[in-house]
């Protein structure tokens, strides 16, 4: 399939590589010549190190410059394209402004996907397009984390909806088709709020960072990675889940809309690793090294899932 992706951005740049490692031919732009420029060279590092860890399906440094080729003209980019991935910012009227531009450029038979995370694009796409639209959304890094949201447009057939997931899954993704759309999906949703009581305890004063993080990764984490939430109640019982509701141990607050730790980071400049510093001060550790050591990690640790295997039933068939 050829496919087309506008914005190299964080996450245009890395579906770029996830479509070459899958087998596809990609065609990427960005307004932003800079961000186009740098692209190449981001690529170019995840695809090495997910080379070294077995994970990049035999695709060579040259070999991904075959695959995926540079355009500054819109037009040119999305030519033929049987997928074009929106993958800018999430502004509604900057959605809309693109949509209405590439609609007389692409095919009449191109599926158009917007990678977007909480925000309705439907909307804003051009009424005739629907029919061949859908919401496909990533996860950074999209090149480690396999899960897919998937929704198709009110008036997308499910079996193009189903065609794109069987394309997903033939690259070793999760599809996760959703009934309709759902500002957040699943995932999202679940962590706003895990991050939202984060917020809150780092506020008032109860933990800092690195408690809660040492919360989860050896509390929380560990049975989650193999057995999710709801399976572990299963585990746990059913009785204990219903006592701790009844006993109502956690009322959640009102949803917040600020936190004092997180306004208080970005005003002192610490916008997270790329800055050095966010709520963890990095230490002056290149952002690249550091970037390239999470995806290393990732994927010894998916490696490491995928030797254990899942728990038997614990797969949803639809995926």
């Amino acid at each position: 399939m050829k496919v087309s992706i506008i914005g190299a951005g964080l996450m245009g740049h890395a579906l770029a590589l996830v479509f070459a490692i899958g087998g596809h031919r990609v065609r990427l732009t960005d307004n932003n010549p800079a961000a186009l420029a740098r692209a190449p060279s981001l690529m170019e590092k995840a695809r090495a190190t997910l080379d070294g860890a077995g994970e990049a399906n035999g695709l060579t440094e040259a070999g991904l410059r075959e695959r995926v080729t540079l355009h500054e003209s819109l037009a040119e980019t999305v030519a033929d394209a049987g997928l074009v991935i929106e993958a800018i910012i999430e502004k509604p009227e900057v959605k809309r402004a693109l949509f209405a531009e590439l609609d007389p450029l692409m095919p009449a038979d191109t599926i158009l996907a917007s990678n977007t995370s909480y925000l309705d694009a439907f909307p804003l796409m051009p009424p005739g397009r629907l029919k061949r639209a859908i919401l496909m959304h990533w996860y950074t890094p999209p090149y480690l984390v396999d899960l897919v949201d998937l929704v198709g447009s009110p008036e997308c057939a499910p079996e193009l909806v189903e065609q794109v997931a069987a394309t997903l899954r033939a690259m070793g993704k999760v599809p996760l088709v959703m009934r309709r759309f759902l500002p957040g999906y699943l995932a999202n949703r679940i962590q706003s709020a895990l991050s939202g009581e984060c917020y809150r305890l780092m506020d008032e004063g109860y933990a800092t960072p690195q408690e809660i993080d040492a919360a989860i990764i050896h509390g929380l984490g560990l049975r989650l990675l193999l057995l999710g939430q709801m399976a572990k109640a299963d585990f746990t019982g059913l009785p204990l889940s219903a006592q701790a509701l009844a006993n109502g141990m956690y009322q959640p607050p009102p949803p917040r809309r600020n936190s004092e730790t997180l306004d208080r980071a970005l005003a002192e400049g610490h916008t997270g690793v790329m800055a050095g510093r966010g709520l963890y001060d990095w230490g002056g550790q290149d952002p690249e090294a550091l970037l390239a050591e999470r995806d290393r990690r990732l994927l010894a640790l998916k490696r490491a899932i995928k030797e254990i295997g899942p728990m038997a039933g614990l797969e949803d068939k639809k995926t």
